[in-house]
């Protein structure tokens, strides 16, 4: 065993664990991490936090030899008892969307290295309070946006990047689940919630990340009355569009459609599509169409999906006969501990401060660059909320004249500010 380590834990061991970061921390528990930078290191799951502790010890059950020693902590204080581990490293934090921030906040204060599933949070001043605590205790706060990692993400951002499509005109996004994912996966926590926070940050993120500008307009709408009632603050699916503006003056809007409503026999299972129109061409993506069908008797649909989506998370049998699981829903976690094991075991303690410096300015992962994609969070949790109060058809706008992202209501002749300070 390498003498250099990191140790890992969790928090929440639900759906996301199970397709993720099982996978990366078996891979790495068989495999190790290796980089030229930073030599050979070990990577344990060292201890977990969940709220009874019923899915860690059936994890337990079936884990690997020498995955089984997890210290497993439950109750409404399971977070400060895993963090009393005195020699864990980082944290992962993969609890439902509205719970982050205070998971967050005892991770960073505690001095251990974050990285929290999208969105980081809900709120963008929860943003300057993680990013200062971030900063106080030295440690990395990173968000999980896998999207980012997807070979065809990546290989439209390259065209842009290299100017080959240039100026982006407008863009149009959907990403509809079935409803198991609102029914039995999330029923927990689904009350009160919107399908728009939990999935139209993926292609915020690809938006903000991929064509920069800065963000100006929010508005956003949406349907109820399945998963909830009909009118109650629990949304079955959400239209929102977003409007930037870029350095020659011109804007771009976005408009990102999202439902969690989608029945559950629906051959795409994960029904995602992008298109992007440009000065001088055109992007179109689909999940299903770049993809396989399959059909297998009474397995399909349900207990085997028609449609399989190999490039983020699929299991295989190697041609040399080893079975792994892989795809770029791991390969981000992975990376995440990668820019770790590089701050910690890249070189000198005297020049450690230094590396943390330069992992810190990855734009595409680390909470300090997230401020545009929390903006449209924040608005979207406010302007659905005012709606299911009764006030519809709210627009807040960024940095005008009267505060950083501001409330506008139709009817309403004083505007509300939601943050002050510039985004």
């Amino acid at each position: 065993m390498s003498q250099k380590q990191l140790r890992g834990s969790m928090v929440g061991m639900g759906m996301i664990f199970d397709e993720t970061y099982r996978p990366f921390f078996e891979n790495a528990h068989h495999e190790g991490l290796f980089d030229r930078r930073f030599g050979d290191v070990d990577v344990q799951l060292t201890a977990v936090a969940t709220r009874t502790g019923t899915r860690a010890e059936a994890y337990r059950d079936i884990a690997p030899d020498g995955m089984k020693n997890f210290v497993s902590s439950t109750g409404e204080d399971s977070v400060q008892e895993l963090l009393k581990q005195s020699e864990l490293d980082f944290v992962c934090v993969a609890t439902p969307d509205d719970r982050h921030y205070e998971v967050a906040k005892e991770v960073l204060k505690a001095g251990k290295h974050l990285l929290v599933e999208k969105p980081s949070v809900l709120d963008l001043h929860q943003v300057d309070e993680l990013a200062k605590l971030a900063k106080e205790n030295n440690v990395l706060s990173k968000v999980v946006y896998h999207k980012l990692l997807d070979p065809d993400h990546k290989k439209l951002r390259t065209l842009v990047h290299d100017n080959i499509l240039q100026h982006v005109n407008t863009g149009y996004c959907t990403l509809l689940e079935p409803k198991l994912i609102s029914g039995s996966q999330f029923s927990e926590w689904i009350t009160g919630r919107n399908p728009g926070t939990y999935v139209a940050v993926h292609y915020i993120k690809l938006i903000d990340f991929t064509f920069g500008g800065k963000l100006k307009t929010v508005t956003a709408t949406g349907q109820r009355g399945l998963v909830g009632d009909k009118d109650g603050t629990t949304w079955d699916s959400v239209q929102q569009r977003l409007i930037y503006e870029y350095d020659d003056g011109r804007e771009a809007a976005f408009d990102i459609h999202t439902s969690w409503v989608t029945p559950d026999n629906f051959p795409g299972y994960v029904e995602q599509e992008v298109q992007f129109r440009f000065d001088n061409g055109i992007w179109n993506g689909h999940s299903r169409k770049r993809g396989v069908e399959l059909t297998v008797e009474e397995k399909t649909p349900f207990e085997m999906k028609q449609s399989i989506n190999n490039h983020y998370n699929g299991t295989f049998v190697e041609p040399w006969g080893a079975r792994s699981q892989r795809g770029y829903g791991i390969e981000v976690i992975e990376r995440f501990a990668r820019e770790l094991a590089y701050v910690k075991h890249g070189g000198s303690a005297e020049t450690e401060l230094d590396r943390l410096s330069e992992i810190q300015r990855f734009s595409y992962n680390d909470l300090s660059a997230d401020r545009q994609v929390v903006a449209a969070v924040h608005a979207l949790e406010v302007i659905l909320e005012r709606a299911a109060s009764g006030a519809p058809d709210g627009v807040v706008r960024v940095n005008d004249e009267n505060g950083g992202l501001v409330l506008y209501l139709p009817g309403c002749a004083e505007p509300e500010v939601l943050y002050q300070p510039a985004v």
